[in-house]
Order: C-alpha cells, then sequence, then structure tokens
C-alpha cells in the first residue's frame, strides 16, 4: 500500500479539527443575546444585529479575527492598542482585533453618513461588536477552558429569549463626544471582561447569569452611547 495516500486521511482530519479549535470559528453569545443588547440600547434596526455572524460563512477567518482578541491574563486594554488593532481591520489575524473593529466600524457608518449613502450595516457591525466585547470568553485566550465552555456559555445565556434578555439589561450613563471618549469605553470594558474571563477560567466554571446581565449590560450601555454619538456628529 502506498502510505503516501494511507496518511492522507489522517492529515484532513488534524486539519478539520484545527480549524474547529480555532477562535474564528466559534461565535461570541448566540443571535437573540446580540439582538437583545441592540434591541435594549435602543437602535431601530436590532434585528440586523446578528449578521455579523452570518457573515463569517462566507467572509471566514477575514471577518471572524473582526470578533475577538487573545488576550493574556495580565494584559490591560490602553488606547494605543485599540488604536493599533485598527489597521487590522477585515484582516485575517490569528491574534483578532475586536477593539479596533469596534472603532473602524463607527468610522465607516459615519463616513457613509456624510456621503449620504446608506451606512446601516456598518452601524449593525458596530452592534455586534460592542456585544462580542462583553463576552468572556472573546477577551482570553481560546485555552481548553475556552473550548470546554464557550459553547455552553452561549447556548445557556440565549436560552433566556429574547424578551427575558431585554428585561433584564440595565443601561447606565455613557458619554461619548470623540472617537478618543469612544476608544476609552472600550478599553474599559475589555478589561472588565478580560478579568471576568480569567476568573472563570480560575474557578472552573459557566458565567452566572446576573454577571451574564451585567455583561450585557454594558454593551447594551456603550452601544446607547455610540447611536447617540453619531447622530449628534451626523446631524
Amino acid at each position: 500500500m502506498n502510505m503516501k495516500y494511507c496518511h492522507l486521511p489522517i492529515v484532513i482530519i488534524i486539519l478539520f479539527f484545527f480549524m474547529l479549535g480555532s477562535p474564528e470559528n466559534s461565535s461570541a453569545w448566540n443571535d437573540e443575546t446580540h439582538l437583545a443588547i441592540a434591541k435594549a440600547a435602543g437602535y431601530y434596526k436590532w434585528f440586523n444585529a446578528a449578521g455579523a455572524d452570518m457573515i463569517k460563512i462566507k467572509a471566514g477567518k477575514i471577518e471572524g479575527s473582526n470578533h475577538y482578541v487573545n488576550n493574556s491574563r495580565h494584559a490591560v486594554i490602553t488606547p494605543p492598542i485599540i488604536e493599533a488593532q485598527m489597521k487590522r481591520y477585515n484582516q485575517q489575524d490569528r491574534d483578532g482585533h475586536l477593539y479596533g473593529a469596534i472603532v473602524h466600524a463607527v468610522r465607516d457608518y459615519v463616513e457613509m453618513r456624510k456621503k449620504e449613502k446608506y451606512g446601516e450595516y456598518h452601524l449593525a457591525f458596530c452592534a455586534h461588536y460592542i456585544g462580542d466585547l462583553s463576552m468572556p470568553m472573546h477577551n482570553v485566550f481560546y485555552s481548553a477552558f475556552n473550548k470546554k465552555f464557550h459553547r455552553k456559555m452561549e447556548k445557556w445565556v440565549n436560552e433566556e429569549g429574547l424578551d427575558s434578555l431585554v428585561g433584564n439589561i440595565t443601561i447606565y450613563p455613557v458619554k461619548i463626544d470623540s472617537e478618543k471618549d469612544l476608544i476609552k469605553e472600550i478599553a474599559r470594558i475589555a478589561n472588565i471582561s478580560i478579568a471576568l474571563g480569567y476568573r472563570l477560567e480560575s474557578e472552573n466554571r459557566l458565567i452566572t447569569r446576573p454577571e451574564a446581565y451585567q455583561q450585557l449590560s454594558h454593551s447594551a450601555s456603550l452601544f446607547k452611547a455610540v447611536l447617540d454619538y453619531v447622530n449628534m456628529i451626523s446631524d
């Protein structure tokens, strides 16, 4: 028997599991959770907020890299880190650049509005990315713990259903008057999410419902501030 062909199926199997194990192939929260964040924030096209996960079927790793960041346990996110990530928007990147993607999506929306073109899809991407920002497992390394609990966590939170999730989200005041303010707020929530992600790993457990609601509230509050900001500068 030709050993070259004998080993081919094994190679294919290894590549298959490698693809499944990469962070680009994991969603952050599920559809209803993303929709709940956008709806609670008062976005009139909240139903588009799941679209960024749908496009990964076609765009694959190019879009997937916009959805996560592989942060170490002791990482501290600062504005310069986020600004550097913006250069990699819509590019394949194993480390991920979620934070820069949020800022770039807002920029794209504003530019489209200035040209009097339809920019809502950019804002829908922004809504989704801001939802990913509060998902702890998309702010930490894709470790064995992350692989084990990632989808369980999404499914468990999503099972609450859209109306229940919206009802448990609390909007608190966030003020954005400039892109600089937006970057600072992204860094604030990113650091909260990193700390929670590694705490869950240390304690080897799923996120609790109160913890999940608090994270969703961070995202919804930030997205509401983004909506107010883009409306202010586009008028």
